[in-house]
This record gives structure tokens, sequence and C-alpha cells, in this order.
């Protein structure tokens, strides 16, 4: 009987790096008694290579370890270290371009069960993975339900702590899967939007770029390109909070993240967004940010 379908083939015998050492895809593993087995207990970064270079990589590197320290890591992994390991990875894959890179760092293996952080006595677990993976949604664009699972506020945790602990974005997943659509918009407690499960949100009125505030959402680092990309072409930016009547009604709309880069929404709860397309705003940040991911970035050593 066959197994599973990978999506990209090229990953069938891809190599992982777990604290230095390589393993093949089968033989990755990390302990029963690792922090991230026992209570989703680490921190991760998503990646993206292009053109042999690793886009944004100081930035991720910097959310990755002040997470770490938010969270009173210990032995944390020097920023060196944390590159260095990256870099062997690509290099054992071969890998130059359309790269996705999981970088997770757990609290390490404890030695013995439970969720006191006395009982982590080996220090913190590093994982890299690394695989070909091209933007994971459609180019066209994608519709949008709203979840009825509410993000996190900072009375319950903080966004700014790019956690694994993923439950919340799960559920609202499940939700959009039934629903038949891609993702699902994430209210905070108070009902404004925050962001979706898996990306950040803007949307465009009479030509202004409007994105949720960073209280409720993570401040995503490709939420950040875009709106350094807009205020440096002269595009009106804001954060502010913004109602589900204000995406219902705006002229355009799009999401960002490492996973899929810039995308169009073209339906949020049943309500065409806009034309149903890409609007020019979208297009334009669009165009700004790939002429940028594939000119920036730091060089892969092959």
């Amino acid at each position: 009987m066959k197994g599973p379908l990978i999506p990209d083939p090229r990953n069938e015998n891809i190599l992982i790096n777990i604290d230095g050492h390589l393993y093949h895809r089968d033989e990755a593993k990390v302990s029963v008694f690792d922090s991230i087995v026992q209570g989703g207990d680490g921190v991760w970064e998503g990646l993206r290579v292009y053109n042999d270079k690793i886009f944004m990589l100081d930035e991720h590197l910097d959310r990755l370890i002040n997470s770490a320290r938010a969270m009173a890591f210990h032995n944390i992994p020097t920023r060196e270290h944390i590159r260095k390991s990256i870099f062997e990875t690509l290099v054992a894959n071969g890998m130059k371009d359309e790269v996705h890179i999981r970088l997770t760092l757990s609290r390490g293996k404890k030695v013995t069960s439970g969720m006191n952080p006395v009982f982590n006595q080996y220090g913190c677990t590093l994982i890299v993975l690394a695989e070909w993976k091209k933007p994971v949604y459609e180019k066209l664009g994608i519709k949008l339900i709203t979840s009825a699972i509410r993000r996190n506020s900072p009375q319950c945790i903080d966004s700014k702590i790019h956690h694994n602990n993923l439950i919340n974005n799960i559920l609202a997943k499940i939700e959009a899967n039934y629903a038949g659509v891609d993702d699902a918009v994430m209210l905070d407690i108070d009902g404004y939007v925050s962001e979706t499960n898996a990306t950040n949100i803007f949307i465009v009125k009479e030509g202004n770029l409007f994105t949720p505030h960073a209280d409720s959402c993570l401040p995503g680092i490709t939420r950040g390109v875009v709106i350094g990309l807009a205020r440096d072409d002269g595009i009106w930016i804001a954060e502010k909070r913004i109602t589900l009547s204000e995406l219902y009604t705006s002229d355009e709309m799009f999401v960002t993240g490492t996973m899929g880069e810039i995308t169009p929404v073209l339906e949020v709860d049943g309500r065409m967004i806009g034309k149903g397309k890409a609007g020019p705003v979208t297009l334009k940040i669009q165009k700004l940010y790939s002429f940028k991911s594939a000119t920036e970035g730091e060089k892969v050593a092959f």
C-alpha cells in the first residue's frame, strides 16, 4: 500500500538538522521528553530562500531569540550557531531557491515529564527543517470566513512571542476547511479584526492602506516589509482598529506572510471584496515585494 503523498517530490529525501546533526526526514526525531512534545513549549520562525539568499534573516533571528528570552529559555544557542545550522542544512540539501525553512527552538528535553521548566536540564533543542515549497496560496487570490475562535490578547498571552502553542490558529483553520475556504479571519476579544489563522491582514480604502494594530496579532516580518514598502512608495498607510464591516466594504484586501507572501483576498464570509480580484494597490505591493525579496538577503555559499 502506498504511503501519504509528499506535496513536492523533491522533499522525499531531505536532510533535517537537529542540534547540529543531519538526519534523513524518516529518521529526524526528538525525544518524547522534549518540551515541544510535552506542551508545545517552543518558539519558531518561517524563512524563505530566493536566488541563493535568505530573505530577512537577521529580523527572523531577532524575533526567535527575543521570543526565547521572553519565555525564559536557558542556554539559548548563539546567533552564530543558529545561522551556521541554517546554512549547513541548505548546503547539504542543495537548496538555492523556492525554499521555505521552518526554524524551531524548544526549551529542550526534560529529565521527567511535567510542565515545570526546572525539569529542562539539557539545554534547548534546535531544529532546521528546510523544504522546497512554493507560496501556499493561489496566485489569483483566496476566500476567507470569520472564525468563532478569538485571537489571544495580551491579557492571555503576548502575541509578540512567536510560540509553538498554536491551537487557536489550528481550530480556526479547521473551521475554514469545513467551510471550504482557504483560511479564517480571527477577531480579538473586543470583536475587532486581528489577523487570519496564518497571516496578517491589510485593506485598501480609497487608495489608502490600513492594517490592524499589532496588539492581538503577530507583528509579522512580511507585514513590516509591506509597511516599509508602502511608505517608501508614497502609499498612505495607517494601523487602526478594523471592524468586519470595514473588511466587507473595502476596495481591496490582501494578506501577508512568509508562507504565502502577498495574497489578494477575493471574498470574506460570502461578500466579494472590491471587484473580486487583485486591485491596483495590491498589485503594486506584490511587485515591490517581489523585487525586494529577489534582490536582498544573506547569501548562502555553496
